[in-house]
Formats: structure tokens, C-alpha cells, sequence
């Protein structure tokens, strides 16, 4: 049974700090234990079956889950690590949640307060060291003043453009024992009536529109206003890149993912445009098919930008209207306006050019991956949730699958490999109900597979697609384009996957071939334990487009 600590009583800093977390409703943290943080490990145990506690093999990977979990719960994923090492090698997950704008806290123990500024053992300067990379780099040398920094971190987190947090926890400050402080508290920009007669306006007097959803803190109720909207409006809607189910891939007004390998008809298309509304996304590089798809700073079509974070609009581009609203507000906001469906041509025939795109491409060898990718989109509930890391095995993944529901796509657009595996856990340990499915490329694996152990410590019914073409992949494709014939530091040295699955008690299987891939998957999934299926596609097989052979 938790112990309760009312104000007043003498509590350690680490009992203060874990009874703010469940205050804030944290149920489950991501860690690697370590000495720095033994004060709080403490807590935690004091805590019961009030906190999960996940204990991971690689720093990288409970970063990534606690990124994942941010990403699903739409509040911060909590991770622990030990000072130096450890937090280095969380450094990725921080950067990723700054990528995507995911809520996350990220504590990590420090030296004594005694030893800092010595190069004290495994001594770090953190604010110092994630001042650029997170949101808000902290920490915290008073234990009375635990509940300010929480309360900060929580509004800086989930205020605005959502991020990681990183707050440093002397060893010593966390078993001091002080009179325990009372706890700390947390506050939408809602559009004004002005900016919404503006857009109204703007929509009126458009021809050839096109929304640009992404972002993340989307709510059902947003993502279901916003549907509204489209459909009141007649726009189509493009997604941001791996911000594919935040609309129906099936729905008539869906017209493609704007990311890497981009349907060519599609990019014309932002081009030929005359009005952007960009809701949710920040227009990056990825999105903007490296800044290509509109001229900067003057976008050439007229732009409607609206992010939660004012500093962001204008940043590069300069829009006609900047509206600083929380997203799922902009969405009732545009859900109740007067409208009525136009622009059924330049809609239809965008719709017709994604359905041309989702034809499957020849292929050169015995694994045709759109046609996998594209029976599990057939064949998996609206509910299941795929992840997948970085690498050119994800462009069949996301080019070939139909999102379905919003919060079934787990990715990091931050570029990471090793994301994959250690994100699938995080949602099956969330939502243990629904089919959850990793996709990682065979380098991108290797990167995350020591959390094998975690799947089988906390029993997480995931199935892994391993995708092993024996190279990195899309280091391998920009080679070939930029110096063809001279292949350097692409070429890896793999495992028997399957053979490494099984050894960790996980049912394993190897795919060389289309028509084994079903099979294979269904007796997965039937056994209801973890799983992983190894798919061997030739080097060949660079892209869905890029074929070495041709």
C-alpha cells in the first residue's frame, strides 16, 4: 500500500518528487536504474502498485518509450536515468520529443551538491548540456522546492508547442529529508472572432485549397471537429510527415502523406495552390519537400498558419493569416463556421492521384513489400498501432498502409533509428488490447534490440517486422544517386533474427518470400505472445521507385 506524506510531515526529496508525479496521474515510469537516483528508486518502491516501474536495458530505449508514452497519452512521458552515461544515451529520446513536440520529462541523477564543479565521477553540466536540445533543462538543489520545478516543468511540457523537459536531481538533495512543501499546480489559446471572419473569407475567395495537418496534443474530439470542418468545407487534406492517422487514409478527401518520397502529383499540387491551410504543422524541411514546395519567405500561395506556439508562426514562412490557437480549439472554432462544399474537381482528382500512387510498383526479387504492407492494411483492425524507427524500409510502410484512427502510427519525425521496438512497447503496455506492430529495418533493430528483455520481463504481445536487406538502406539509396559504384560503410554483418527472437523464448520466423508473409503473421498473432518475423529482401529492393538493378 502507498504511503501518504500530507504537508508538514519530513519527507526526502525523492518522496516529494514522486508524490508530485502522482498527483499529475503518472501511473507507469521508464528507467535504467542507478546509484544517483537511489532516494527516489526508494519512493517509487513506497509507491506500490500505485507506479508501474519499467526497467529497460539501454538508456536510448526508455527514453523512446517515455517519448512514445507522451505521444499516446498526450501527457509527459516520465523517464529516470543515472547522471553521465545515462543520460547521454537518453539524449535521443529528448530529441525526438523536441522533434515532434511531445510532452516528456526526462530525470536524471546528479553528483552530490558538495562534488559539482570538481569533475566529480560521471559529472555533468545538464542544463548546459540539453539547454538547445530540450524545451527546459533544470535542476533542482532545494528539496523544499520539488513542487515549483514540477509545476513549471508540466506547464512548460504541455504549453504551446509540446516538449521534453530535463531536470537534474542531486543524489544528495533527493534522500535530505525537509518539511514537506504543499503541491504544486498546472493552465487553451482559443482563435478570436476576427482571425475566423479572416479565414472565412479567405476560404471564400479560393480555388485551389489544400489543409496541411500535423502536430501532436490532437484530441478525439479535435481530430472529430476537424473532420467536420473538411467535410462541411469540401478542402482536401494532405498529412504531415508520420502524422498519417491523424485522418482517415479512406476518407474521400484524403490525399497523401506530404514527406519523404512524396507523390510527385502531390507536390505539384502544393504548387499549383492557391490557399494553404496549415493547421497543427510547423512546415519543416520534410513536410516542404526540403523548403521546395513553397518559396521562402513568401509562400507564393496564400497561407493560414495555425500552431499553438506563436513563436513558431512566421519563423519561416510568412503567412496571411497567423493564428496562435491550441489546435483542437481552432478545429470546434472551424467546425461551427457557415459553409458549404466547393472545389469537387481539384478534390476528386487529387483523391484519384493518391489511389494511382497506391498501386504497387514491380519488383526485382520474391518479396514484394507493397503487397505485404498492404494485406496487413486489409487484414488489421482500425485499431491497431504500428511503429517504426528510421530507414527506407518505412516508406513502404508509410506509402502502402491506410491509417485508419488517430494514435495508430508511432514514429519518430525526428529521423531516429532504434525507435520502433522500444515505442511498440510502450504501446502495448498502454493498450494491451490492440494489435501492436513494429516495423524496423534491420540496422535500425540491431540499434534497440537489447529491449527484447524488456518484452519478455513484462510479457508486451508485440510483433516485430524485421526488414533486412543486409545495408542502410537509405544511406546505401543517397549513395548511389551521389557517387553510383562506390560502395563504402553500407554494407552489414546481421544476425539469424528469428534465431535471436527464439533465444530470448519469443517465437520467431523467417519470410523469403510474398506468400509466406500471411502465414507466417497469422500464426503470431494466433499465439498470443510476442513475435517476430524476419523478411529477407534484396539489397536491390533500395525504395518502393529506386531499384538497384535498373
Amino acid at each position: 500500500m502507498a504511503q501518504s506524506h500530507p504537508a508538514g510531515t519530513r519527507m526526502t526529496g525523492g518522496q516529494i518528487l514522486i508524490r508530485e508525479l502522482l498527483e499529475r496521474g503518472v501511473d507507469t515510469i521508464f528507467c535504467v536504474p542507478g546509484e544517483s537516483y537511489l532516494a527516489a528508486l526508494d519512493a517509487i518502491h513506497e509507491a506500490g502498485d500505485r507506479i508501474k516501474l519499467v526497467v529497460c536495458r539501454h538508456e536510448a530505449g526508455a527514453a523512446n518509450m517515455a517519448e512514445a508514452w507522451g505521444k499516446l497519452t498526450k501527457r509527459p512521458g516520465v523517464c529516470f536515468v543515472t547522471r553521465g552515461p545515462g543520460a547521454c544515451h537518453a539524449a535521443i529520446g529528448v530529441h525526438t520529443a523536441q522533434h515532434d513536440s511531445t510532452p516528456m520529462l526526462l530525470f536524471v541523477g546528479q553528483v552530490p551538491r558538495d562534488q559539482m564543479g570538481r569533475g566529480a565521477f560521471q559529472e555533468v553540466d545538464y542544463p548546459a548540456t540539453f539547454g538547445a536540445l530540450a524545451k527546459w533543462a533544470c535542476q533542482i538543489d532545494d528539496a523544499a522546492r520539488i513542487p515549483e520545478f514540477i509545476s513549471r516543468a508540466y506547464a512548460t511540457a504541455l504549453g504551446g508547442r509540446p516538449g521534453p523537459v530535463v531536470i537534474a536531481l542531486p543524489e544528495d538533495m533527493l534522500s535530505e529529508a525537509v518539511e514537506a512543501p504543499g503541491q504544486g499546480t498546472e493552465p487553451a489559446a482559443i482563435p478570436g472572432a476576427p482571425a475566423l471572419r479572416e479565414f472565412q473569407a479567405l476560404l471564400a475567395t479560393a480555388e485551389r485549397p489544400l489543409l496541411v495537418l500535423g502536430g501532436s496534443q490532437w484530441s478525439a474530439q479535435g481530430l472529430a471537429d476537424l473532420t467536420r470542418f473538411v467535410e462541411a468545407s469540401g478542402i482536401p487534406v494532405t498529412c504531415g510527415f508520420r502524422r498519417q492517422d491523424l485522418f482517415d487514409n479512406r476518407h474521400p478527401q484524403y490525399v497523401g502523406e506530404s514527406a519523404l518520397g512524396i507523390n510527385p502529383r502531390l507536390k505539384a499540387r502544393w504548387r499549383e495552390a492557391d490557399l494553404i491551410v496549415a493547421v497543427g504543422t510547423r512546415l519543416g524541411e520534410i513536410v516542404t519537400d526540403s523548403y521546395t514546395n513553397l518559396d521562402v519567405p513568401l509562400p507564393g500561395p496564400k497561407l493560414v498558419h495555425v500552431l499553438p506556439e506563436a513563436s513558431e508562426l512566421g519563423r519561416v514562412y510568412q503567412p496571411t493569416l497567423a493564428i496562435t490557437a491550441d489546435v483542437n480549439a481552432f478545429a470546434k472554432a472551424a467546425a461551427a463556421l457557415e459553409l458549404e462544399p466547393r472545389w469537387d474537381e481539384w478534390r476528386t482528382s487529387a483523391r484519384a492521384d493518391y489511389e494511382a500512387w497506391q498501386q504497387p510498383p514491380a519488383v526485382h526479387g520474391p518479396v514484394d513489400m507493397a503487397r505485404i504492407v498492404g494485406w496487413l492494411s486489409d487484414t488489421l483492425p482500425d485499431d491497431a498501432i504500428l511503429t517504426n524507427g528510421a530507414g527506407n524500409y518505412a516508406i513502404w510502410l508509410h506509402r502502402f498502409f491506410r491509417y485508419k484512427r488517430s494514435g495508430t502510427q508511432l514514429a519518430p519525425t525526428s529521423g531516429a533509428m532504434g525507435y520502433g521496438l522500444p515505442a511498440a512497447i510502450a504501446a502495448g503496455i498502454r493498450h494491451p488490447d490492440r494489435p501492436v506492430i513494429c516495423f524496423a529495418g534491420d540496422g535500425c533493430f540491431m540499434m534497440a534490440s537489447t529491449e527484447l528483455a524488456t518484452i519478455v520481463r513484462h510479457r508486451v504481445p508485440v510483433i516485430v517486422v524485421v526488414v533486412n536487406n543486409g545495408a542502410y538502406g537509405t544511406i546505401r539509396m543517397h549513395q548511389e544517386r551521389r557517387y553510383p559504384g562506390h560502395v563504402v560503410g553500407t554494407e552489414l554483418v546481421n544476425p539469424d533474427f528469428a534465431a535471436l527472437a527464439q533465444s530470448y523464448g519469443i517465437g520467431g520466423w523467417r519470410v523469403e518470400r510474398t506468400e509466406d508473409f500471411a502465414p507466417a503473421f497469422e500464426a503470431a498473432r494466433a499465439s498470443g505472445e510476442a513475435a517476430l518475423i524476419e523478411i529477407v529482401l534484396p539489397t536491390a529492393e533500395l525504395s518502393p521507385t529506386m531499384k538497384l538493378a535498373g
